[in-house]
């Protein structure tokens, strides 16, 4: 299976589960969202090793959440700063719309083409069994790489645009990589929310 997605689905995967809305947030919506959190979050660069060598991370993050779980992945530990009214507002509407709770939210900002994030999964221990993942786009519209792990014919492609809401859940971290690969196509930059539930 190999497709394109450019409006909205609600498909099971083989060995998993994703739902893309591609109008999730209206346009003014999303602008205004990405114009606050754009200038009003913490962001901050971490660095990554690789076969030994130390790397800034290609973007930046940061961290927000209703408890003090801090949250670790590829060797980095995040803490946790109160979520903001903005923040507040849209885990809201995809509450409202998802009928459960998240307790965290990872931000990414993807300040140009060459700011990425390699195949992974997210199944650090702390998000339990089958997470549920919420990742709401603001800005730039980046291209998302998903992969099965086992099965080489299994690969999708989503365009991710602005105000969209895609959801992985079910076992699909367990057998899928994603990724935002890098581009050289000159791109502005892209604010990716995604909402999280540490247990």
């Amino acid at each position: 299976m190999l497709f394109g997605v450019d409006n909205s689905i609600n498909t099971p995967l083989k060995d998993g589960d994703i739902s893309y809305d591609k109008n999730f947030l209206s346009s003014v919506e999303a602008s205004r969202y990405f114009k606050i959190l754009r200038n009003e979050t913490a962001w901050q660069q971490d660095q990554i090793k690789v076969f030994g060598k130390v790397y800034d991370q290609p973007r930046l993050t940061a961290l927000y959440a209703n408890n003090n779980l801090t949250y670790s992945y590829s060797n980095i530990t995040m803490r946790p700063t109160p979520f903001s009214a903005t923040l507040l507002e849209i885990k809201e509407k995809i509450e409202q719309q998802l009928k459960l709770e998240f307790t965290t939210c990872l931000l990414n900002l993807y300040r140009h083409g060459q700011d990425s994030n390699g195949w992974h999964a997210d199944n650090e221990k702390e998000l339990g069994e089958n997470p549920i993942i919420a990742s709401v786009s603001l800005g730039a519209e980046r291209m998302f790489h998903m992969k099965h792990r086992t099965d080489k014919f299994q690969k999708i492609k989503i365009n991710l645009t602005h105000g969209s809401l895609l959801v992985m859940s079910g076992s699909t971290q367990h057998y899928w990589l994603h990724q935002i690969p890098k581009t050289k196509k000159h791109v502005e930059e892209r604010i990716n929310l995604t909402f999280r539930i540490l247990k």
